[in-house]
């Protein structure tokens, strides 16, 4: 238990900073002449431009897995800054872990265990373990006082209650939720009851009803009033289905696609794992090579900051 002991001496996640590179764009440059994830990162990368490039389309953007709480939070946070993400789609999750750090709380560099003594140690000390990072549980006390320094409409949509909690966080903290709700970007939290910070509100606010069917409605019609459309999945889960469907039942499909994940094992018939070739024959993505599309299987942890080095490059050059 020695490496347990004090806790007070965990020092805080870094939410790193990722700046334009020119190294970054040569380093995807030779990428893209080798093989396996190496070159498939190139592509993403690419894609990732073209979509970029294509003033008509409408970059769709799905974030799962715990983004926030390993140091990417300002990461998603440039990507919509830049104009990099015109529609968001994310779990409830990782909003809960954006408010915490918005308020001031972090999340702590621990470490990995099979040890259940060490995790029932941890479970005393009030520090819930993500892998090797830990979360306190004081950031739920502190958004549970946050939460009830205002009033929200009881009845709005997921997204219009997610841009009123967004105006609350100070500009300075490099929230996502912030971010979206000062460009008016559209997030949608399909499984938003399935969070902490959902749960928040649930008993700040017994009587709550968001109208999660307004947000449904709104993603099937930007699904069909987008000329093209891109998407990039982080992940897979919920917010990859949730643009998938609306494309599915739109007469668009996806032209640029790009999904980054460790799940791998398709046999499964999961959707995390699913190619996107299989999205083909639902009409999620455009067919008879009519798409560009790459699926690299790599932690979004390393992946994300490498394109956002690389969009910032090519933006900085005036490319997109």
């Amino acid at each position: 238990m020695k490496e347990i002991e004090d806790t007070k001496n965990y020092r805080p996640i870094e939410q790193i900073d990722v700046s334009a590179s020119q190294d970054i764009v040569e380093l995807m440059d030779k990428f893209n002449n080798m093989g396996f994830n190496a070159k498939r990162l190139a592509q993403a990368c690419q894609i990732y431009e073209n979509m970029c490039k294509e003033k008509e389309c409408v970059k769709f953007f799905s974030l799962s897995g715990a983004l926030v709480p390993v140091g990417l939070q300002k990461v998603i946070y440039d990507f919509i800054k830049e104009g990099f993400i015109d529609v968001l789609v994310t779990t409830g999750a990782n909003l809960t872990h954006d408010v915490g750090e918005a308020l001031g709380d972090h999340h702590l560099q621990g470490f990995s265990s099979d040890d259940i003594k060490i995790d029932s140690h941890l479970h005393e000390e009030h520090l819930n373990r993500i892998f090797d990072v830990f979360m306190p549980n004081k950031i739920y006390e502190n958004m549970e006082d946050w939460i009830h320094s205002f009033k929200i409409d009881h009845k709005a949509s997921v997204k219009e209650t997610l841009w009123a909690l967004g105006a609350k966080l100070p500009k300075e903290s490099h929230s996502i939720l912030q971010i979206c709700s000062e460009k008016k970007i559209p997030i949608y939290c399909p499984a938003f009851t399935d969070s902490g910070l959902g749960m928040q509100l649930s008993f700040a606010y017994p009587s709550m009803n968001l109208n999660q069917f307004e947000d449904l409605q709104e993603m099937i019609n930007k699904a069909w009033d987008t000329k093209v459309a891109g998407v990039f999945i982080a992940g897979g889960g919920v917010p990859k289905n949730f643009i998938f469907q609306a494309l599915q039942f739109s007469p668009n499909s996806g032209k640029y696609v790009v999904q980054v994940t460790t799940d791998a094992q398709v046999s499964a018939g999961g959707l995390s794992s699913a190619s996107l070739s299989e999205a083909i024959s639902w009409g999620k993505v455009a067919a008879n090579g009519k798409s560009e599309t790459v699926q690299v299987h790599m932690d979004c942890t390393i992946a994300l900051p490498i394109i956002l080095a690389f969009l910032k490059q090519k933006k900085q050059l005036g490319i997109i």
